[in-house]
């Protein structure tokens, strides 16, 4: 369908303008009248250069949270929801967002209902976002449903970037460090042992051992690069498999200082989106079913499935999470007394809050640790190869002596 530069004023006096896709002038017109927009005019707009295949198919949380916090805004302002969306669109950055949000406008224009016209874009908007946007609707509440979402998501990002600190910091230094290790290799050591050669020393054994992993580095440096890059789209690639996820997944909850963090931002992540849902008025055994798709591991999800099958017979979620034993104590004793008092939307809220500023204390503390453990291991590793290179000048200079 052909676009539309618009222009003009809306029920408060305000000159207003965008670019809308329409069937005709005509129709836009009508639409535009229907949001109480006058004075209007309307011209073609020519198309504009767009590289399908380069354009970024991804919408971020951030992106979702902000569009998520001023719809609830527009809505509370009680503009009309379809004007609301073309303002979004409007001002969205990101190409591929702003396409979904005029998609949606159009639907909705057409007679769908918000979350109908969402559902049709399972990439942007999931199953969590979807429900609650169906929950607002169907309460007259949805400012105050997408206001939560927002919420949820901020929080979401700011979990997400305390993990990505965390990670970040040894990645670099380690990946950085062994980069440096291979230059040395490909072209420090290789002089060194040219030199040695010529004096005819006598290679220790550590030596030894350098100068062949030299030569091997040597031999091999494009396929080592190569081999890397292949791993870690591979490994990216396994991930997204279920029996990839079945096997990494695990092992991530037993790595040595980061297993503890994972696990603690899992249980942040299935308390903070069932308090969510529950709270949005989301029947119980669809709010574990979505909340197990955000747990973001493999073995928490089994468990919180497992107890949805035994919540469906007739248990209670605090028995189904105790027979499930990966739940912690306290979680549990939490959810027991919301059960019991009839707030376990607000108790899992609590708990939400407890895991995030354990997250918090938990990133701080790992970074503290890890700092002289990686200067100690760059150290040795520096060292190593330094002591590696003077030895046969130590051995040469005792034969001349």
């Amino acid at each position: 369908m052909p676009k539309f530069k618009w222009k003009g004023r809306n029920r408060y006096g305000d000159i207003v303008e965008g670019v809308r896709i329409a069937r005709s002038k005509e129709a836009l017109a009508d639409s535009l009248q229907r949001e109480q927009i006058a004075n209007v005019t309307i011209t073609s707009k020519k198309k504009d250069m767009n590289i399908t295949f380069m354009e970024r198919k991804k919408v971020s949380l951030k992106e979702l949270a902000i569009y998520s916090r001023q719809l609830s805004v527009l809505i509370d302002a009680e503009l009309p929801l379809i004007q609301g969306l073309n303002i979004l669109a409007e001002q969205a950055k990101n190409k591929y967002f702003k396409r979904v949000i005029n998609e949606v406008r159009e639907d909705v224009e057409a007679g769908s209902t918000l979350n109908q016209a969402k559902r049709k874009f399972p990439k942007v908007f999931d199953s969590l976002f979807c429900n609650l946007v169906a929950s607002g609707e169907e309460s007259g509440s949805l400012d105050i449903m997408l206001k939560r979402l927002a919420e949820y998501l901020e929080k979401s990002v700011k979990l997400k970037s305390q993990v990505k600190q965390a990670m970040t910091y040894p990645s670099v230094i380690l990946g950085f460090s062994v980069l440096v290790m291979i230059f040395m290799m490909w072209k420090i050591v290789p002089v060194f042992s040219t030199i040695f050669i010529e004096l005819g020393a006598q290679l220790p054994f550590l030596t030894q051992v350098l100068v062949d992993a030299s030569k091997f580095v040597q031999s091999y440096i494009l396929f080592i690069f190569l081999g890397v890059i292949a791993f870690i789209f591979l490994f990216r690639y396994v991930k997204t498999t279920e029996s990839g996820r079945k096997i990494i997944d695990p092992l991530t909850l037993k790595i040595p200082l980061f297993g503890g963090l994972l696990e603690k931002v899992g249980l942040s992540r299935i308390t903070r989106t069932m308090s969510t849902l529950l709270s949005g008025g989301v029947a119980m055994l669809e709010s574990l079913k979505i909340t197990s798709s955000t747990a973001g591991n493999i073995i928490i999800e089994k468990n919180i499935m497992n107890a949805r099958s035994m919540v469906a017979e007739g248990k209670s979620l605090t028995e189904a999470f105790k027979e499930s034993g990966r739940f912690p104590f306290m979680m549990i004793q939490m959810i027991g007394v919301g059960e019991a008092t009839g707030t376990l939307d607000t108790m899992l809220s609590k708990l939400a809050v407890f895991y995030d500023d354990e997250v918090e204390s938990t990133v701080a503390s790992l970074l503290s640790i890890l700092e002289p453990i990686l200067l100690v291991f760059v150290g040795l590793m520096v060292g190593i190869m330094v002591i590696s290179m003077y030895l046969p000048i130590f051995e040469l200079m005792n034969t001349v002596g």
